[in-house]
């Protein structure tokens, strides 16, 4: 395959993924993005050099990304219009002829803009990975220390402080500004348990500071423009991380992990968990961080136990299951599948 016709087919599989999890505007916007790199239009001039990034890097997403972030800053106002997220109107006609100018205009910026990675702090798959919080909080009736890997800026080491309704039954705090509206079939979460967050620490390879005007731009701009639910929840989770502290280190899971789960203390539920993060890792750093669970697990007593929750896909296109393994015993169970953003979940248990 050409370089070009690499570059082409990234943008038309982002796109069919696009569409397929209902975001319209940016499927079309990636199909003429393909259209225009095979008749050398400026989009190649943005893209050059890029061919050989890796699967993993979502080349798609960081170019929208980066046009994206020029129009919730005020840098695309013609791009703006179109975008419900910065105020625009998707139904107002095509985007694509005001991205396309972006493009011939600004392509240094964005070439700039480009190498930033996809920073998804997704909100919703809390929802998900709610009953595997509780299932530990019931099981061992301790307190939970928070341990997440590739946390971005810490938003979901904060899900206990946002409030979670689905057909009248409610879980979490009736004050967060967090209002998620949940579509969960299957046996729910207990809503009986109280839930005690003692820590919260997380490492990312390229963590955001959520309170600071860039870092709220940035996380922002990885939410697709017209999924305005998607980011109502992030700007909420925003004001939440501003007033619930949580550490997130900058640095490699595989190291930060062993060192992290060497000294647990007594008398609390220690939980490590993570959501759409493992395809993203290199095979070494799931090998030693897989490595510092399982030796940390064999470790685990009943007064220091540990649970190692996630949220992954299946092969490439899923199904997103909800995964629990406790310690001490190792045993392992499959809670739930879920829509990669959260809050469709179907509970195998409760």
């Amino acid at each position: 395959m050409s370089a070009p016709e690499t570059l082409v087919s990234r943008m038309r599989e982002q796109a069919v993924w696009c569409r397929r999890l209902g975001s319209p505007l940016y499927a079309h916007l990636l199909e003429q993005i393909a259209v225009d790199l095979l008749a050398g239009g400026p989009s190649r001039d943005v893209l050059a050099g890029h061919e050989e990034d890796p699967l993993t890097s979502a080349l798609a997403l960081r170019l929208l990304g980066a046009v994206h972030r020029m129009a919730l800053d005020g840098r695309a106002p013609a791009v703006a219009a179109h975008f419900p997220s910065a105020g625009g109107d998707a139904g107002r006609g095509d985007a694509w002829p005001a991205v396309r100018d972006l493009f011939a205009g600004h392509r240094d910026v964005l070439r700039t803009l480009l190498e930033r990675p996809v920073q998804t702090n997704e909100v919703g798959r809390c929802a998900a990975l709610l009953g595997g919080f509780v299932t530990v909080a019931a099981e061992t009736g301790l307190p939970l220390a928070l341990v997440e890997i590739g946390a971005s800026a810490g938003l979901n080491l904060r899900w206990d402080r946002f409030h979670y309704e689905a057909a009248g039954a409610t879980w979490g705090d009736s004050t967060s500004p967090v209002r998620m509206a949940c579509d969960f079939t299957g046996p729910y979460p207990r809503r009986d348990v109280a839930v005690r967050v003692v820590a919260r620490d997380g490492c990312d390879a390229h963590p955001i500071d959520p309170a600071s005007d860039d870092g709220a731009l940035t996380l922002q701009s990885y939410v697709w423009p017209d999924h305005m639910e998607r980011l109502t929840l992030l700007r909420a989770a925003i004001e939440v991380a501003c007033t619930v502290p949580a550490r997130v280190d900058a640095t490699d899971a595989g190291a930060w992990i062993g060192r992290h789960l060497a000294a647990r203390p007594s008398g609390v539920a220690t939980v490590v968990y993570h959501s759409i993060v493992w395809q993203y890792l290199t095979r070494d750093t799931r090998a030693a961080v897989k490595d510092a669970i399982l030796r940390a697990g064999a470790a685990a007593t009943r007064e220091a136990p540990l649970a190692w929750l996630r949220l992954e896909p299946v092969g490439r296109e899923g199904p997103f299951e909800v995964r629990l393994t406790s310690w001490p015993g190792g045993a392992e169970r499959r809670l739930a599948e879920s829509s990669p953003h959260g809050r469709e979940v179907c509970w195998y248990t409760s």
